[in-house]
């Protein structure tokens, strides 16, 4: 009776030490911050062959320097889609980066075209604006056709369809303006640092993109069909160059979620943020105005200690992410002097945005609602 009593006394033991090492486990993991690396194509997809060159062996070689310089930092944990010439499918690839419960997810390409285009375009979820950003999403969907049953994993999406592409945007639109922050750090590194010709931000429909919960961008790191720049991505210094834009975007991107948030600065004159002129009021009917300031993977406490002396926080999950609003009105004209004093506080980046029955808007719809 005492040996089993004493068996379970120890296999209850090893059962709770395994418990808690998971769940300490756990905790580390939600501890760094997650960016999920995708190397285009791979294995029987070639990517394109412009010049000659591969984009996949390309797309690999960035994304690997990009992981190897991020792993530096102790607090950033790298996936990969993949680290090898190996296929993985579109829906693999964002299951990967679902899974991991990434904070980013940014995917690696090389852009083609029957012409003289060239220079560098990072890519986040939308509507595509034109017929050109059409093609380079039918074209990076199309290797949904290199896949065994297709059909049944992908729904009915068909890569030729405009309607399929629109049909896209829904589920990403809630990550959209960490994405499109994020692609212009990407873009403005290329453009700035590296004095690469930049095409700007786009919007367009990938798949790949569409199927991540988390801030998404996919990059086209230049036109391999320009003999120039083909020579230059297929080169080490290159693909070491674009690198490291894409690193120091991927570090401040990180950095400014975590700006000005919980640093536990107190400014005296907090008292006098809420201190508003008597500006006539412009009440918009069943809208609610408010200013994000800032979008972190951190937790706070919606107190003024921890946003620069601010009050009348608020705070909300949004997937990984934490958004943090300040103030809270129907009047417009209140939120704008709001806005200012959030940006005299530190936080430039706030914007305006508006919310009704609970549920956020675009502002540009709220807009369009009667006022008292």
């Amino acid at each position: 009776m005492k040996t089993n009593l004493h068996y379970i006394i120890v296999s209850i033991t090893l059962i709770f030490t395994c418990f808690l090492t998971s769940v300490i486990a756990q905790n580390n993991d939600k501890d760094k911050f997650v960016v999920v690396l995708d190397a285009g194509h791979g294995g029987h997809d070639s990517g394109n062959l412009g010049s000659g060159y591969k984009e996949k062996e390309i797309a690999l070689k960035i994304v690997l320097a990009v992981g190897n310089e991020l792993k530096k930092n102790s607090d950033i944990e790298v996936i990969y889609t993949r680290k090898t010439d190996t296929f993985v499918t579109l829906r693999g690839r964002a299951k990967i980066a679902n899974d991991a419960n990434a904070d980013l997810f940014v995917s690696v390409h090389c852009n083609a075209h029957n012409s003289s285009a060239h220079g560098t375009e990072t890519f986040v979820l939308g509507l595509h604006a034109n017929q050109r950003n059409f093609e380079i999403a039918k074209k990076e969907n199309e290797v949904i056709f290199l896949e065994a049953d297709h059909e049944k994993h992908y729904e009915g999406f068909d890569p030729n369809s405009p309607e399929s592409h629109i049909g896209l945007t829904l589920m990403q639109e809630e990550y959209l303006d960490q994405s499109i922050k994020l692609a212009r750090l990407i873009e403005d590194s290329f453009k700035f640092k590296r004095k690469r010709n930049s095409r700007g931000v786009k919007q367009a429909g990938f798949w790949v993109l569409h199927n991540t919960y988390m801030p998404s961008v996919l990059v086209e790191t230049g036109f391999l069909t320009y003999k120039k720049e083909g020579a230059y991505l297929n080169s080490k210094n290159g693909q070491s160059k674009m690198a490291s834009s894409i690193i120091e975007a991927i570090l401040e991107y990180k950095k400014s979620l975590d700006q000005n948030v919980g640093e536990n600065i107190y400014n005296d004159s907090a008292s006098n943020a809420d201190d508003l002129s008597n500006e006539k009021e412009l009440i918009y009917q069943n809208i609610t105005f408010k200013v994000q300031i800032a979008a972190s993977s951190r937790d706070l406490e919606p107190k003024s200690y921890n946003f620069n002396g601010l009050s009348e926080i608020s705070k909300e999950k949004v997937g990984t992410l934490y958004k943090y609003y300040y103030g809270n009105t129907s009047d417009l004209n209140k939120i704008r002097r709001l806005e200012t004093v959030a940006k005299q506080k530190g936080y430039t980046t706030g914007f305006v945005v508006a919310f009704k029955d609970g549920v956020q808007i675009n502002l540009s719809e709220a807009l369009k609602t009667s006022t008292n």
